[in-house]
């Protein structure tokens, strides 16, 4: 399979501005995630996607692989699915430029999915034990079914712990997916969906169109930047 991953871009972000060029460390954060996707080896080629020249000229000028978007969109996979309608690709990764801890082994484990045949997309999450972290709405938490394929993704807490004796685990959804090329196409030509507009999480657009979304646990212990917090806490683990 021709495995590529895309990384979408977007300078304006809501609660962050400029997040993806603040310096993490002695580089922005979207060179780490760039360089350190590049570092996994699992790629034929890793590619910046974005609606900015700033991030764009930062890319390129580093000797990386940059697109420039040619419209304005609501998602970062509708933003990379422009890109790779032209691309020769089996699976495509889509790995969100703020997570620049990006390491090998989940990512590897995330590709190994799309050995079965049905699988048409497939995503990250990990366990979350902190409470203000369980309740926290930057934080999207995922329901999986016993095949591990998503049930919800919420900005809530869910499950609703109403039985206090049960114990029972929270998953944080990472923002990474992998798709077959077809499904991503497929996606960009469905509207978004009532529960993806509301909760702003576009994977439910997924599930409201039937497609099931398996999703893999991992021990990712990485910080994504979504807010001048978090950059504090991710130079902290740099």
């Amino acid at each position: 399979m021709n495995t590529v991953a895309m990384i979408p871009a977007r300078y304006a972000a809501t609660r962050f501005p400029a997040k993806l060029m603040q310096l993490l460390g002695n580089k922005t954060v979207i060179r780490h995630t760039y360089d350190n996707t590049i570092a996994t080896g699992l790629f034929d080629d890793v590619i910046v996607v974005t609606d900015s020249a700033i991030i764009f000229n930062e890319i390129t000028s580093n000797g990386g692989h940059a697109i420039m978007s040619k419209n304005n969109h609501e998602s970062g996979s509708d933003r990379i699915a422009e890109a790779a309608a032209d691309l020769n690709a089996s699976i495509i990764v889509n790995v969100q430029g703020d997570e620049p801890f990006v390491q090998r082994e989940p990512l590897e484990i995330l590709l190994a999915c799309f050995n079965d045949e049905q699988v048409q997309v497939a995503s990250l999450m990990q366990v979350i034990k902190d409470p203000a972290l369980i309740e926290d709405p930057n934080y999207v938490k995922v329901a999986v079914d016993r095949n591990m394929n998503a049930i919800f993704f919420s900005r809530s807490v869910i499950p609703y712990a109403r039985n206090k004796e049960i114990s029972i685990p929270y998953y944080e959804h990472i923002g990474v997916y992998a798709f077959r090329k077809q499904a991503l196409l497929n996606f960009t030509t469905w509207p978004i969906t009532p529960l993806e507009a509301a909760e702003k999480i576009e994977c439910l657009r997924y599930l409201e169109y039937g497609i099931p979304l398996k999703m893999v646990l991992t021990q990712y212990m990485g910080i994504e930047i979504d807010t001048p917090e978090d950059l504090i806490k991710a130079n902290q683990l740099l």
